[in-house]
């Protein structure tokens, strides 16, 4: 692996989507051209983020760049969380068998139930009057 290579994932989950690019390198993370620590004011957001670095004894290898929309902060955590596991098979197709047993690398299927017409939200009802 040489220093040009760059390894690309996307990763999804809820409503954010985060595109994520490996790089070998020293590890510095970059989120929207930020550093993690500006962009993640929880420590719980930046740990979920980096959980698959960490399983896999990846933590100083790689520069990750992420551009990420959408969602909120545990959310866009999930995501980025995604993205990263998807490059690392990438990097590695080996490493998959971890992850996986980790649950990283299946997508979390959970989203927003939409309000139903006629209802006051999506499982939530007006209130019944008889009289």
């Amino acid at each position: 692996m040489d220093k040009e290579t760059t390894f690309y994932a996307t990763g999804k989950r809820k409503c954010a989507i985060a595109r994520t690019w490996l790089k070998p390198g020293s590890g510095k993370i970059t989120i929207n051209d930020r550093p993690v620590d500006d962009y993640f004011k929880l420590d719980s957001s930046a740990a979920v983020m980096t959980q698959p670095l960490i399983l896999t004894n990846n933590q100083g290898n790689f520069d990750i760049t992420i551009r990420v929309t959408g969602g909120g902060i545990t959310g866009q955590a999930g995501a980025i969380r995604h993205g990263i596991t998807k490059a690392l098979m990438l990097v590695d197709p080996d490493l998959r068998q971890a992850l996986k047993r980790a649950g990283f690398v299946t997508r979390d299927p959970r989203v927003k139930e939409r309000k139903k017409y006629g209802q006051r939200g999506a499982r939530a009802r007006f209130q019944f009057s008889k009289r």
